[in-house]
């Protein structure tokens, strides 16, 4: 863009063109010594960056001409436009290449679950006791509206990253930068990555704050709550396979134990969980971090920025692994699941309407006193009409 502005000589600037596109596919990584956790905002950063391009592009051009870390690659931009941008462009990519993916992928497998296990009844549980009856497909047709839910705020998030400062320079006035600067930046930049980038709706709120990263760690916190609580379900409804709830069989991955032979753990379960409360603890970090934005700029950029394209990226790699290795091949164990719902008490509830609620209370306590099954006792009570028989089919009420 400078070349076109006039701004560098041709031979300069496709030479640090050339140096930067070398940058991007790696071959001067060993280079880039920077810490994640550095002063200045991105400053150290981006002199790194600089120096890397310049001394490089100076090779390019054979050393006819010194190329200036600041004089020439950082022309018409400062750290404090070109970070943060760079940040919303990086986290775009990888929320559309590679978790909106992922995301995708869970939601239809779950739904695809939803539809295989609607035929299975099975107890409910509210404060893990017996609840009424309901059935397999709904529970996970709720796994799967609450990944579909989180997708579509992160397609909502996306509006904010599309948002750039660039041309904003140092504080947002766009000091020493001539008009059709950003105009023309812009454009080159939607040109080549085909995204709707854009300028802010206010530079100097853009340059204040670290809007983008910190809505989309919300969301990415609000998926890793929903992703617990559906794992730690499948941890719950596989337990045993003797002893526990064994509504669910989960595919083997690994032996689970080094002293018991034969154990099977819900290994991808608990890695997919421990990615969670990672990306939760990210989330607070990122946070605090963004109340750390003083007047025109937000030091913590650095580690804003780490934080959340790693977020991205572990958690895209744990749900590719989830839907993959896991949810695919979930089987529900019909058996155990009719077994609990006939031992389960709770559809003495259908008999309120019926019998009303004290005497449904009385011969819902008999019942477990006397372990007798619901139906066999109402037989033995005389209370067994056609009513009362539909009152307590677990198809009736699901």
């Amino acid at each position: 863009m400078n070349i076109e502005l006039g701004k560098l000589s041709p031979e300069m600037g496709n030479a640090i063109i050339e140096a930067a596109e070398e940058v991007m596919e790696g071959l001067w990584d060993s280079h880039f010594v920077v810490d994640v956790y550095q002063a200045g905002a991105g400053t150290s950063q981006n002199m790194n960056t600089n120096e890397v391009i310049a001394n490089r592009a100076t090779e390019i051009m054979g050393a006819s001409e010194k190329v200036h870390p600041n004089d020439h690659v950082n022309m018409s931009q400062s750290t404090n436009d070109t970070f943060p941008s760079s940040v919303n462009m990086a986290g775009a990519d990888m929320i559309i290449a590679k978790l909106l993916p992922a995301l995708e992928k869970l939601e239809q497998s779950l739904q695809k679950k939803a539809e295989q296990f609607m035929p299975v009844l099975k107890s409910g549980r509210t404060h893990l006791h017996d609840a009424v009856p309901m059935r397999l497909g709904q529970e996970f047709s709720g796994y799967a509206e609450s990944v579909r839910a989180v997708r579509r705020q992160l397609q909502n998030n996306l509006e904010l990253l599309y948002q750039l400062g660039l041309g904003g320079n140092a504080i947002g006035t766009s000091i020493n930068l001539e008009a059709e600067y950003t105009a023309k930046i812009l454009k080159e930049i939607r040109k080549r990555t085909n995204l709707p980038f854009c300028q802010p709706v206010n530079i100097f709120a853009f340059m204040q704050n670290m809007s983008a990263p910190i809505r989309c760690m919300m969301t990415l916190k609000e998926l890793a709550v929903h992703v617990i609580k559906m794992t730690s379900d499948l941890r719950l409804l596989s337990s045993g396979p003797r002893t526990g709830l064994a509504e669910i069989t989960l595919p083997s991955v690994q032996p689970g134990s080094t002293i018991m032979p034969g154990k099977v753990n819900p290994a991808i379960l608990e890695m997919t969980h421990m990615v969670c409360c990672q990306v939760i603890g990210y989330e607070t970090a990122v946070s605090t971090a963004g109340t750390a934005g003083q007047l025109e700029i937000n030091v913590m950029m650095p580690m804003i920025a780490y934080t959340f394209l790693h977020s991205i990226e572990i958690m895209s790699n744990a749900l590719q692994t989830l839907e993959a290795k896991c949810i695919n091949g979930i089987q529900a164990n019909e058996e155990q699941c009719q077994k609990w719902m006939e031992e389960s008490l709770a559809l003495v509830t259908g008999l309120s309407s019926k019998l009303g609620y004290d005497m449904a209370s009385e011969i819902g306590m008999q019942a477990d006193e006397q372990n007798k099954k619901l139906k066999d006792l109402l037989q033995e009570k005389e209370l067994l009409t056609d009513d009362v028989r539909h009152a307590i089919d677990p198809k009736g009420v699901v």
